[in-house]
């Protein structure tokens, strides 16, 4: 079976010697790539290669989907900031009053999950949504979505999943109740500021109490700040204490607050803070679902285009199995740059194609 060779995946075995345009040998029949063997064919400019049928394999955890189309993400755009902006109004409306109108959060957010049914490419979502300056409503949106992707990675169905991706939605609507002050402070809180900070938890679940009678909703804002060895606030909860929706909710607040602009902190790079977001699944966070998160985040990012910490930009082309957040990025028609050797270089920004 004839394959490009950035189709090629480890475990695949070559089904004739394999020889570079000038004629020399690069790797022989029989070799059962690894990840190491598929730099070496890209990196002697082979294009594609011969490898048995039965030998070919993509496993599961590190198939790319379908990438979005233009056209198919397009359709999400608006929906997108219709519920940002939707968002916005129920926040006003909570800072006002102490409950927002529960049949905005339906019209809001139904219409998008519709869509993201049928959206596979997470991170062109993320890169579309990160685009604007009201971190708060961005935020919610982006915890929202995330949340309904892992709900729906982890098996759950489409109606939890839905429940899931709200909770995510609303997470954060106590914060109407945080003095701007604080709420966009630039500087550092204070101890007696980030303590009144602390308590947006126990606003959004009163505002929700009092606005909807969504339970789940409500224990999902109280609890997302929660985390697996008790170090989380307001109660301390561990592991099975904290709801299973809270915990998906909890990742989903990290990472995006984490890749985000916001009024004290720079955003960081995509991959590093999924790199981080590992760590973290030893103690802090679910492991079971943060690991779930990883594993399908990581295929959305092949194809995406890359702006290196040596100015240089290019398109990664192939995820490295050994370290799943240093892949192989293609500089220009023939330079490559495999970041799981190259580890004086980083990838500084992911974008999407203008």
């Amino acid at each position: 079976m004839r394959v490009h060779v950035t189709d090629a995946k480890p475990g695949d075995r070559l089904k004739s010697d394999t020889y570079n345009a000038h004629g020399v040998p690069v790797l022989v029949q029989g070799t059962e790539l690894q990840h190491e063997d598929i730099s070496k064919l890209i990196m002697h400019g082979v294009d594609y290669i011969d490898i048995d049928a039965g030998s070919a394999s993509i496993p599961v955890d590190f198939a790319p989907d379908v990438p979005a189309s233009p056209e198919s993400l397009k359709r999400a755009v608006p929906l997108m900031e219709q519920s940002i902006n939707g968002f916005e109004s129920m926040f006003l409306e909570a800072s006002a009053t102490g409950k927002f109108d529960e049949s905005r959060v339906d019209e809001l957010f139904g219409p998008l999950v519709s869509e993201l049914a049928h959206q596979k490419d997470v991170v062109s979502m993320l890169l579309i949504m990160e685009r604007g300056d009201q971190y708060t409503y961005n935020h919610s949106l982006q915890v929202g979505v995330l949340s309904y992707y892992i709900a729906t990675w982890l098996g759950y169905t489409e109606e939890e999943a839905y429940a899931a991706g709200k909770a995510g939605y609303l997470h954060d609507i106590g914060k109407s109740m945080i003095p701007d002050e604080i709420l966009n402070k630039p500087d550092k809180l204070t101890p007696e500021e980030f303590q009144e900070m602390k308590k947006h938890p126990r606003y959004g679940f009163d505002i929700i109490n009092n606005s909807t009678g969504d339970e789940i909703s409500a224990i999902v804002a109280l609890q997302h700040h929660e985390r697996e060895d008790g170090s989380g606030y307001p109660h301390g909860l561990f592991k099975e204490e904290i709801h299973p929706f809270a915990r998906i909710t909890a990742i989903a607040d990290v990472y995006s607050a984490m890749i985000s602009n916001r009024v004290y902190q720079t955003k960081q790079e995509l991959l590093a803070v999924l790199r981080q977001m590992h760590s973290m699944s030893f103690g802090h966070l679910n492991p079971e679902a943060t690991q779930v998160f990883i594993r399908h985040m990581l295929p959305n990012f092949i194809n995406k285009q890359v702006l290196l910490t040596t100015g240089q930009t290019g398109t990664i082309i192939l995820n490295n199995p050994i370290d799943y957040f240093r892949p192989l990025v293609k500089i220009g028609d023939n330079e490559y740059v495999d970041l799981s050797r190259e580890r004086h270089v980083s990838i500084d920004e992911i974008y999407l194609e203008s």
